[in-house]
């Protein structure tokens, strides 16, 4: 087995301990011990492919216009069921374990810094029709950190990531419930699909960031 074949195996194992031991670090910052942090993201990753439907309604795809050739063609609309689900890795649990972070973070600051970033994701966050809502998964980390440095010097560590996740969550997902109609999906996944991305990188990322 050659150098470049031992490189190219080691390469992958190199950055997945690296990226274990930059969750272990930043959850450390929270209060959790090197073996919760890892049960915390073993469960987040594996809830992730866990979708649990709470709503059921119709939606209508719309069809062409109807046209003119020797006869008239008329195209009926197409109705079918939209279910809306909540995605556990991307939703409960970073939720549960924000809930279970409050008591520790500074009131004020923490409802201050979730408003903002409701409101900044709600502004970045798109509908994709077929795709479901998208937005960039690097900014929410880096706002929710300089809002939690900024409001809660010293102790940023817990709003950074009750921001970051509720504020996403909510700006992202739910305020654009109203839209979910016209992204066209048969399945929408609230904490799921382009926006789990942007909560789990804003807890673990911003988190890191603000304790910096």
């Amino acid at each position: 087995m050659g150098p470049l074949v031992l490189a190219l195996i080691a390469l992958p194992i190199f950055f997945l301990l690296m990226f274990l031991n930059i969750i272990t670090l930043s959850f450390a910052k929270l209060g959790l011990s090197p073996e919760a942090a890892l049960v915390l993201l073993l469960g987040t990753l594996v809830g992730s492919m866990i979708n649990i439907p709470v709503s059921r309604r119709r939606i209508v795809f719309e069809q062409p216009r109807p046209f003119y050739y020797r006869y008239f063609f008329y195209l009926p609309p197409q109705v079918a069921h939209q279910v809306i689900a909540v995605n556990v890795g991307g939703a409960l649990i970073p939720t549960g374990f924000a809930l279970y972070l409050l008591p520790r973070a500074p009131l004020v600051p923490t409802l201050i810094a979730t408003i903002v970033l409701a409101i900044t994701t709600r502004l970045l966050a798109r509908p994709v029709p077929g795709v479901g809502i998208v937005m960039p998964a690097w900014i929410p980390p880096l706002i929710s950190a300089g809002l939690a440095f900024l409001l809660a010097r010293d102790n940023p560590a817990p709003v950074a990531y009750i921001s970051g996740v509720v504020g996403t969550l909510v700006g992202a997902d739910l305020l654009n419930w109203p839209n979910f109609r016209k992204l066209g999906a048969q399945v929408i996944s609230i904490g799921g699909a382009g926006v789990f991305d942007g909560i789990f990188l804003s807890g673990i990322g911003a988190v890191l960031i603000a304790s910096l």
